[in-house]
This record gives C-alpha cells, structure tokens and sequence, in this order.
C-alpha cells in the first residue's frame, strides 16, 4: 500500500497540473461515470492529502475522494496529445486539459464528497507528519493508553495517518526501539523523537519518490534540497526492511521479521531493546 508520502507527492503533481483549471473528467472504464460527470467542467481550487487519503476540492464545494487501497495508482503525464488521448487499462476517473492528463486506477474508493464529509474523515486519522496542522499530542494521547505494541499502533492510521510498513520498521530501528512495547511502556522523550524523526524523513520521500532512511541518503537528499538541486538515488536501501536472515548494519546480529498489524515486521532483536 502507498504510504503518506506518495499521497502528498500526487496531490502536489495534481496540484501544478490542474488547480485554477476546468478539466474534462470522465471515467473511461465507467464505474464512477455519475460521479465524473459532477466534477467534469468544474474549477479545480486545491489538491491535498492527509495520511493516505487524497481529495481534489473542484469548485461548488464538490470533491473527488480517493484512497488507493493495496493496487491503485494515480499518474499524472504531461504529454499533449493530437486527437483522442489513449486509455491504457482500466482507468476508473480521468481528469484531463490540453496539457496534462491524470489517471486513476485500481482505487479502494473513488467517490465524491463534500466539505463535511472531509471533516468527518479528519476527525476519524491521527496526524499526519506531513501536514502543518498536525499535533503529535494526539498520537501521544493512543499510544501511551494502548496496551497494543508500539509497532501496531504506528500502523493505525487512527493513531498515526500516513506512516506504512517500511516507515514504520525503519523508525523503530533508527531509535533502537523495542517494536513489542506495549504503548504504556514507551517513554514520551521516545514517541517525541520517533514524531520528529518522521518530520524530517517524510518530506525526503515527496522530494525523490523513495523512502529515505539510512544516514548518508538521508545527509545527500538534504544537502541537495537545500541547494535547491534534484536527487537521485539508484537503489533502495534500508536498516532492516526486507533484509529478514541478513546481517544487522550496526551489530551484525541476523534480522527477523514477523507478522504484526497484518504487515511483516522487521528487525534487529540486538539493537532494539529500548522503551
């Protein structure tokens, strides 16, 4: 599943391509057929997403609602085409000018709402790292409540919106914390570094589209955001995420992984012992 920083990178895109437009929006597989045809010719005024869910306000309070789910993808192409523009697989909602073209497909919804309907979704997620408006003492509030491990509750966006699976083993292991910590054991000093820890490396990952936690990427992307110069980097690489079996890369003991919150954990059972 997308994690937060994908949401916020598509309404950014989405945003550059269409706010102060009226866009054709249509729905070539025609599953939200009625519901293009509300938006279709309206104004776009805003796009912007909180946790993993993502809405494009359109003029006369209507907004297009979406959450990718585990297979949706929305891609925006700044191709200009001559004629009919193609259709490639099964595009539920297609928002087009004469200079971009944005399509959605595979989404777990994709509906129309209204600013109230927003509100209600809010008021439901934790807060998001991304957004300017997020309190930490929300999350704070669950955690240090919940008998549930510290692990799960990073995964539930009613704790904490947008962080995802990769987010989640990688901020455990950078403060060597235990992941099977029940929140009323974990200290706030740990939740408050945990919290500003995903403040600096959320952004990272809208700015390249790839999820940045080992130090030197870390250092390299900053540094060249602050030079206001464009990053790439060839590979992803992580603590632990996905290296169940490999060596630790600080202590050498072998990586484990188990399932927790319906997602593999991983992690170093040397290196995080902290609370």
């Amino acid at each position: 599943m997308p994690e937060g920083h994908t949401l916020h990178r598509i309404a950014r895109d989405l945003g550059a391509a269409f706010v102060g437009t009226t866009p054709e929006v249509t729905s070539p597989q025609g599953r939200f057929a009625a519901g293009a045809a509300l938006l279709s010719g309206r104004e776009v005024l805003d796009a912007r997403a909180n946790g993993k869910h993502l809405v494009v306000e359109h003029a006369g309070e209507a907004l297009l609602h979406v959450h990718l789910g585990l297979i949706g993808t929305f891609t925006i192409d700044a191709t200009a085409y001559v004629g009919e523009r193609p259709v490639v697989g099964q595009v539920r909602c297609r928002i087009a000018t004469d200079e971009h073209v944005a399509d959605l497909r595979g989404p777990n919804v994709c509906e129309v709402i209204t600013p109230e309907d927003e509100a209600a979704i809010a008021a439901r997620l934790g807060p998001d790292p991304l957004r300017a408006d997020a309190d930490p003492d929300r999350a704070w509030a669950r955690i240090h409540r919940s008998s549930k491990p510290l692990a799960a509750l990073l995964m539930d966006q009613q704790v904490l919106a947008g962080v995802g699976n990769v987010y989640r083993c990688e901020v455990l292991f950078r403060h060597r914390l235990a992941p099977y910590t029940p929140g009323t054991k974990v200290k706030r000093r740990s939740w408050e570094a945990v919290w500003d820890d995903l403040v600096r490396l959320l952004p990272l990952g809208v700015a390249t589209s790839r999820i940045v936690t080992l130090p030197e990427q870390v250092e390299e992307v900053e540094a060249a955001l602050a030079r206001g110069e464009g990053v790439h980097l060839d590979e992803r690489s992580s603590y632990v995420y996905k290296r169940t079996d490999q060596p630790c890369r600080v202590c050498g003991s072998t990586i484990r992984s188990a399932e927790i919150a319906g997602r593999t954990l991983y992690w170093c059972g040397r290196c995080q012992r902290r609370t």
